[in-house]
Formats: structure tokens, sequence, C-alpha cells
């Protein structure tokens, strides 16, 4: 998800974890790997935590107080906005029937207490990067085109691209998220932000802009529109 200033270069992770000493150690080790770290004691506070602010990855704790991670694994997979959220679920519990159960409620992975800080860690940076939250070294690139985060520039072809700060912010999550189709409402959380009150209409314009400056003469429409669905980085073809 963007920051402020539209970086995406440190995911965010929240951890959802009651034991102190294990969540200290996780930030620990997360931030030492280049990751912003939130923390969640409990899984009301999870729900809240994400609700306000869309994390790019949880490390869900199996056994909390008041709400199980299952149930808030359950609830973030009923609402269209956190459906794909990657999530990780950390639990003591290690029968194999625990795992299934797990998976089958929504989790994208399991892993078991105690385990090995670096195989949790690969597990995290496989997610991310089927989810597209990790870009490489500041650089985006989807086929003809490139952005630099660090720089702020854009590229398609090696033709300077010329955005709006919208627009770059919309490329940017597009670019994150390819061929993934996205609602108005969506992008307008993602983009935007929740506590910025704008019409669904308005990403429309934007759109449009953004069209403009990527689509030369010449080039292949790259921002699909979806009868009654959204838009998409992505082709007809």
């Amino acid at each position: 998800m963007p920051d402020a200033t539209g970086n995406l270069a440190r995911p965010i992770i929240l951890v959802v974890e009651d034991e102190a000493p294990l969540l200290t150690l996780l930030r620990y080790n997360l931030e030492k790997q280049g990751f912003r770290v939130e923390e969640a004691a409990d899984g009301q506070e999870a729900l809240l935590r994400v609700a306000e602010s869309r994390p790019d990855l949880i490390l869900l704790d199996w056994m909390l107080p008041a709400l199980s991670g299952l149930e808030v694994c359950r609830q973030i997979r009923r609402k269209p906005a956190t459906r794909d959220l990657p999530i990780i679920m950390v639990t003591a519990r290690t029968e194999d029937q625990d795992a299934v159960r797990a998976l089958d409620t929504g989790a994208d992975d399991y892993i078991a207490k105690p385990f090995a800080m670096e195989a949790l860690l690969a597990r995290i940076r496989a997610l991310l990067r089927r989810s597209g939250s990790v870009p490489v070294k500041g650089r985006i690139a989807w086929r003809d085109i490139t952005m630099d985060q660090d720089a702020h520039r854009v590229t398609r072809n090696g033709r300077a691209l010329h955005l709006g700060p919208t627009e770059y912010r919309l490329l940017e999550f597009f670019l994150q998220h390819p061929g993934r189709v996205f609602t108005r409402e969506q992008l307008l959380d993602a983009v935007w932000g929740r506590d910025i009150h704008v019409e669904p209409r308005t990403v429309d314009v934007h759109i449009r802009r953004l069209r403009k400056a990527v689509n030369g003469e010449g080039e292949e429409d790259v921002i699909r529109t979806v009868r009654s669905a959204g838009y998409s980085l992505d082709t007809e073809g």
C-alpha cells in the first residue's frame, strides 16, 4: 500500500501476536529486513488495523484472546477489499489437520512454533512476491513500462511519462498488481486513502488522464476497463 509519499519500497507487515517477547523478536527481525511493522495484540485490534490501513501481509497467531486467528482470517476473507490479503498463520498447533484447517479457512501459508526465523522470512518474501508487493531496488517493471520509485520517474519504451501525483500513485498501485481488476471503491481506498472523501467517479477522471499519459501513438492501451467491475493494468489480449 502506498504511504503518504507514494512510496511502496517498504511493505507493511501486520504482526498479530499476544506474546510480547515473540512480538519483539519478530519486529526486530522484520525491520532488519527492511519491512515496516505494525502490531496488534488481539483479533479485534487486528481487524481494526486492517480496516484503517491495509497492510501488505499479516502474520496471524492462531491462539489469540477473545477472537481467534481463524475467525480473524474468516472475517478478512469475507470482505472484497481484503479478500486477497496475504496471511501466514503462526501457531503452536502442529497436527496436520490443524494446518489443513488453517488453509481451508483462508490462510495462504502456515508455520508452527517454534520456527526458524529464516524459514519464516523466506515464506514472507515468497508471498509478497506472488502478491506483487515487493519492488526490487526501488524499481517496478511491467512489459515496456518501468517505474523508478527513488527518482520518481516513469518510462514506456524509453519515453518519459509525465504524470500528475495522483496518476503516478494510480500507476504505481496498478504496477504492484498487474492483471487484477479493482473497483473504483478499492482504488479510492488504495490510492486516495480511507480518510479522503471523494466521489467514485473521480477515479474515472484520473484513469482518463493516466491513459492519455501512458499510451503513446501506436502503443497498446494497457489500462483495461472491465464493464460493471472496474479497471486493470492489462490488455485485451
